[in-house]
């Protein structure tokens, strides 16, 4: 789940990484009441989950006089398709040398990459393309507590060394936060010492209660909903719905619509033993997503029972077409209510994909 600009802010306060003096305010008329706090010139950041803000008019940097004014007109804003809800209202930074760093998990070699660059600001990602020599990176075994200094060293390469105890205190909120990715963009020197300027952190989904947090804001409605269900369900941008059950077979089905030149709406795995209330809800979930025309369901029987898993089906009575493949346990009479319902059974991956994709492009 990705944290808003002010609640990063926070954790990192609690870890002793220096912030500019700020509070977040709901409504303009909020901003009269703590404006002294803050100084003569202001910045108002839109608290919205998209990255690009500044470019897309997010940030407003003005006076203290007019800070309220401005304030208004943010509110009244969408930033690339989302309402301003929260901004975040700071002093206004005398940067001397803005810089990038972020620490992620590098799949690959299943440790944290810590990446840096003497280049920070809102095209680190141009920049990264332009001159990759650019952008430093170290891995780090992730049973470290600290960066070595060696690896510092390697990181900073001639830079300021006051960077180093905030990137140090960056990899301990990555470590103990349970974070993806933990960046501060840019990361800038002033006068009066370094700064996180800007704040992105995203928690992995599966540790939120381990971290405290009880809604995953991130999951639509359709998501929450599949949640609840206990499926195991990821939305896509097809128009072919897909539910199966188990990983593999799903992920396989997934492949396949792939290969015949079709594409998937979602990921839904039902999970084992699904019965007709499971089914029942799986198919009426997937039907519900914009665009579906057809949907795909690829199930095995071993502890599910074919016939069930067809009484769902038909329980659901959605609009769109829904073409199965149904093996194992009780086929014939999931066939048989299959058939007496008006629903299509075949008998192949290949032959239920096939015919998927065909009534998707109609």
């Amino acid at each position: 789940m990705k944290l808003l600009e002010f609640e990063a802010k926070e954790i990192f306060k609690e870890y002793k990484i220096p912030v500019a003096k700020g509070f977040v305010i709901n409504c303009p008329e909020e901003i009269d009441e703590r404006l002294k706090e803050i100084g003569d010139e202001v910045v108002l950041k839109a608290q919205v989950d998209v990255g690009g803000r500044g470019k897309a008019g997010g940030i407003i940097i003005t006076d203290s006089a007019s800070a309220k004014e401005k304030a208004a007109l943010l509110f009244e804003k969408e930033i690339k398709g989302l309402s301003v809800e929260k901004i975040l209202v700071e002093e206004k930074l005398p940067i001397e040398k803005e810089y990038y760093v972020s620490i992620t998990l590098d799949r690959s070699r299943k440790e944290p990459v810590i990446l840096f660059s003497a280049t920070g600001g809102v095209d680190i990602e141009q920049t990264a393309r332009d001159n990759p020599d650019a952008l430093q990176k170290v891995w780090i075994a992730p049973i470290l507590h600290d960066i070595p200094p060696f690896m510092m060293r390697r990181l900073l390469k001639g830079v300021p060394k006051e960077l180093g105890p905030v990137i140090n205190a960056l990899y301990r909120v990555c470590c103990e936060k349970d974070a993806l990715l933990a960046e501060i963009n840019p990361l800038v020197t002033t006068k009066n010492g370094v700064y996180a300027a800007d704040a992105k952190l995203i928690i992995d989904d599966n540790a939120l209660y381990r971290q405290g947090i009880e809604v995953n804001r991130d999951l639509t409605d359709r998501e929450r909903r599949a949640e609840k269900f206990g499926f195991s369900y990821v939305e896509l941008e097809g128009s072919i719905g897909v539910i199966g059950n188990g990983a593999g077979l799903t992920m396989s089905t997934l492949d396949q619509i792939d290969l015949y030149g079709g594409k998937a709406a979602n990921f839904l795995d039902v999970g084992g033993g699904a019965g007709e209330e499971r089914v029942c809800n799986a198919v009426r979930l997937v039907s519900e997503m914009p665009g579906v025309s057809v949907i795909v369901v690829n199930l095995l029987g071993g502890i599910t029972r074919c016939d069930e898993v067809a009484r769902g089906i038909v329980s659901a009575g959605v609009s769109q077409k829904v073409v199965v493949r149904l093996a194992g346990t009780n086929e014939a009479e999931g066939r048989e209510i299959l058939n007496e319902n008006g629903y299509m059974m075949l008998d192949t991956m290949d032959e239920v994909i096939t015919y998927a994709v065909r009534e998707a492009q109609l």
